[in-house]
């Protein structure tokens, strides 16, 4: 059976086992339903299990929020940390966490009244401190400044109430807020030992940290004292299993409960098994090429342009990804705010071949494309490598471990390298201003290297207008100007899937890929 969704609306340390403190917090015994039968009040109780494990392709890089930002390092420490407002994952509205209410004063404005009551889970009260502490702290990191750089300063009113003001106007304030890159930390454990926060990170959210062991597993606990209620499931468990065929006989077998991001061709044995099922929706992430443009040929817009038009898009959706997405023609998917169709580039190997030509390369060239250690990312690359050759471009594909690939890519290394990226604000700005904007080459998305004055004015103009029309007319605009730059080449947007037990229940998909779990719980 498969289950579709639709969206209204639409450091790498090693960390063993976590802190007494923590633990200590997070006790408890998982909790049974019962219902009646027919007019009897006998009850049927229903047993759940203790443990929910959930698998994915990659390792968590870091757990401390302000610097993993990859999806599988936020697929964990979602569940640790909250943020001051987040994103109903059905309804795509902004809705309460830590800030219980808010007020925007003026354009540049926000007053945030702070939940009491909330503990974080060394037991410690979280309050304004706390929130300002934190917002600053991702202001200062070089991974995630990018999420809140709009802030010009955050201020504690009193115990609970807190004030922050931006830099300009400034449109997705409070989806920005909502990204769990701009979680919240508690300050004096921060302050004490950022070292060992690291290692035992210490949150506010429905999970605690009990251990991570990397490349096979991170293992949380349920927070007794969650201000929203004890989660549904005492323990989870982060399994990690790169290789896609790999998750799907662990969720056949049992070994686990959810399979993220399943293969495609891997869906149909899914949905035959009667004890399981598969959900799915559109992402919000497009799947791209990015072009070190610090290195030649790649600063040759001419070559850029040819290795553009020398992917078959429609090809490698139907032949690697069994038909599933649809081609790219810019680096934000259609559901994102200030979305602009340039219509997909042409797939004409002989006018690549020209351009190559042109720009003092008739013989090709070699070259490298960088991935991660994913399969169907590395099929995909071997099927981009086999277009570029049709051209006369000899491209060796290199697969690195995901941290690897991450701090090599970031230090400027590569030639080319092959990337997911995901819109998680579900605005323009967050990709454009992350991947695009010259301040924000290497760790924070840049990985182009691209260093355009125009389109670092176009940007900021739409990022500090409050006026819905004139923000999309200025996307438009950078739109254009990037499908003539080729710094990025898009190649196709992905759904997202789940492959799950049937005895799972509670589970909401998220377009982001940042399932929340607190609430899922997997009957025996």
């Amino acid at each position: 059976m498969k289950k579709l969704i639709s969206r209204r609306n639409f450091l790498k340390v090693c960390a063993l086992a976590g802190s007494a403190a923590a633990l200590s917090a997070c006790g408890g015994k998982q909790s049974t339903a019962a219902t009646e039968n027919g007019g009897n009040t006998e009850a049927t109780a229903t047993d759940y299990k203790d443990t929910l494990i959930w698998a994915q392709g990659a390792d968590v890089t870091s757990l401390d929020p302000h610097q993993g930002k990859e999806t599988p390092a936020v697929e964990v420490s979602c569940q640790i940390f909250d943020t001051l407002v987040t994103v109903d994952a059905e309804t795509n509205e902004i809705v309460p966490q830590i800030a219980e209410s808010w007020e925007q004063t003026d354009e540049q404005t926000y007053v945030f009244k702070i939940r009491q009551g909330i503990k974080f889970h060394d037991g410690s009260d979280l309050t304004a401190e706390d929130v300002k502490f934190s917002l600053d702290r991702a202001c200062n990191s070089a991974a995630v400044s990018y999420i809140v750089d709009f802030i010009e300063d955050v201020t504690v009113d009193d115990e609970y109430t807190v004030t922050v003001k931006t830099k300009a106007p400034y449109a997705p304030t409070l989806r920005n807020l909502a990204i769990p890159f701009a979680a919240i930390v508690p300050k004096a454990v921060v302050e004490a030992n950022e070292d060992a926060f690291i290692l035992n990170p210490v949150g506010s959210g429905p999970y605690c940290f009990v251990e991570w062991k990397q490349g096979d597993h991170v293992t949380l606990k349920a927070f007794d004292d969650y201000y929203a209620g004890k989660a549904a499931t005492e323990n989870l468990i982060m399994k990690v299993i790169p290789e896609t065929s790999q998750r799907c006989i662990a969720l056949e077998t049992g070994e686990i409960d959810l399979a993220y991001d399943l293969a495609v061709n891997d869906i149909p044995k899914i949905n035959d098994n009667d004890k399981l099922m598969v959900y799915e929706i559109p992402s919000l992430t497009c799947w791209y090429v990015s072009l070190n443009m610090n290195k030649e040929p790649f600063n040759n817009p001419l070559v850029r342009e040819a290795l553009t038009m020398a992917i078959d898009r429609q090809t490698i959706i139907d032949t690697i990804n069994a038909g599933s997405g649809q081609p790219a023609d810019s680096i934000i998917a259609p559901a994102v705010f200030g979305y602009y169709s340039t219509g997909v580039p042409e797939y004409n190997p002989e006018k690549a071949k020209e351009l190559l030509a042109e720009a003092g390369y008739p013989n090709g060239f070699s070259t490298t494309l960088w991935v991660n250690d994913n399969q169907s990312r590395i099929e995909m690359c071997q099927a981009i490598q086999a277009m570029l050759l049709d051209i006369g471009v000899q491209c060796s594909v290199e697969v690195l471990e995901f941290g690897s690939f991450i701090s090599r890519t970031t230090a400027g290394e590569h030639d080319m390298a092959y990337f997911g990226w995901t819109t998680s604000s579900g605005d323009a700005d967050y990709t454009y201003y992350s991947l695009e904007h010259s301040t924000q080459q290497g760790a924070a998305g840049n990985r182009s290297f691209i260093a355009d004055p125009d389109l670092d004015a176009l940007i900021e103009k739409a990022r500090s207008s409050t006026d819905e029309s004139t923000r999309k007319d200025l996307y438009k605009d950078i739109a254009i100007m990037l499908a003539d730059i080729n710094n990025n080449i898009p190649v196709f947007y992905s759904a997202i899937n789940v492959g799950a037990n049937k005895n799972v229940e509670g589970f909401v998909m998220d377009s982001n890929g940042y399932h929340n779990l607190n609430q899922v719980k997997v009957a025996q």
